[in-house]
């Protein structure tokens, strides 16, 4: 039962984008906030725990994937890092293959861009549950609901809003939580590491009311039991939604997304609750296929430590001394 629960409590993610979305500073603010590393390492300067290749660390840019662990809320998360250049497309390639879910990165003045559509296809080609971070918020030029209009326009899925922002471009403060119906802001004398939960103001409630409306009438159109509560005129409970958003997010038919601005510390911390709200555990990996290397006979295997080792070797790297 012990191992059962490890397994529940397990995430194996990987952090996908286009190029410049700042997919390795949000993995960066990730392994902070996460006590996983003591400070944070910027791109641009060279100094990303994840660009450890002299030739990444001298370009300021992702070239191969790179794989670590953190914890959050009593859960193991695993994070796949993986380049965001069109050159670098088959290490995102081999990644996916071995990831259960996808953190997918967008920047909020590019939107939706080429390699964007490509990581995207790539992760519904392996089935791979994802949640949307639309970063950059505070940029000139940025347009958080213009970028979920492109989602909603270029992909399958439904983009479910379960945040909105608290203003954009220098205006931004923060993030609203419709799930909860709180706004959210971070402090920025310690880097983003306290943040805070409040009440919207009576001029925000309107706005709150009414997104928070679109989110529970998109789940109702997705998933049965919202349907039948919302047209019945029954209150919808936050544990209700967050159990609707994780059925329609593994069954691929919706994508949660969230916002902020990884390199202003604001809105890290959500994703990665979102990551274990949403995505899922080994356990809820539908049984893997593959040949028996013995008996060459194709076979299933279920994600459960009680059945015989199954593994895919996706990446090789050589140990420089270990000859």
């Amino acid at each position: 039962m012990a191992s059962k629960t490890k397994l529940s409590r397990t995430r194996n993610i990987g952090i996908v984008a286009h190029i410049d979305a700042g997919k390795t500073t949000v993995t960066e603010r990730i392994l902070f906030y996460t006590g996983r590393s003591y400070k944070m390492g910027e791109v641009h300067n060279g100094e990303a725990v994840m660009d450890w290749m002299p030739q990444e660390q001298e370009r300021g840019i992702t070239i191969t994937s790179a794989v670590t662990t953190c914890n959050w809320a009593n859960h193991e998360i695993r994070i796949i890092d993986t380049p965001g250049h069109v050159d670098f497309t088959i290490e995102v390639e081999r990644s996916l293959r071995v990831l259960d879910g996808a953190l997918v990165v967008f920047c909020a003045v590019g939107g939706v861009e080429p390699q964007s559509e490509t990581v995207w296809h790539q992760a519904d080609k392996y089935g791979v549950p994802k949640v949307a971070f639309i970063n950059k918020i505070d940029r000139v030029g940025a347009d958080y609901f213009g970028t979920v209009k492109m989602m909603r326009k270029r992909f399958n899925s439904v983009p479910l809003m379960i945040q909105i922002p608290l203003g954009q471009e220098e205006q931004f403060q923060g993030v609203i939580d419709l799930i909860g119906q709180k706004v959210i802001t971070w402090d920025e004398a310690t880097l983003g590491l306290n943040y805070t939960y409040a009440t919207p103001s009576e001029a925000l409630l309107p706005q709150v009311g009414q997104y928070r409306e679109k989110l529970i009438e998109t789940l109702a159109e997705l998933d049965d039991d919202i349907a039948d509560k919302y047209l019945e005129g029954l209150e919808i409970t936050e544990g209700e939604i967050l159990s609707a958003i994780r059925k329609v997010t593994l069954s691929l038919k919706a994508v949660p997304v969230l916002c902020g601005a990884a390199l202003k510390n604001k809105g890290v911390q959500p994703i990665l609750d979102a990551v274990v709200h949403f995505l899922p555990s080994p356990e809820d990996i539908p049984p893997v296929r593959g040949i028996n290397p013995l008996t060459e006979v194709e076979e299933t295997r279920v994600s459960n430590v009680k059945e015989p080792l199954a593994a895919l070797a996706f990446k090789i790297i050589l140990d420089e001394g270990r000859r």
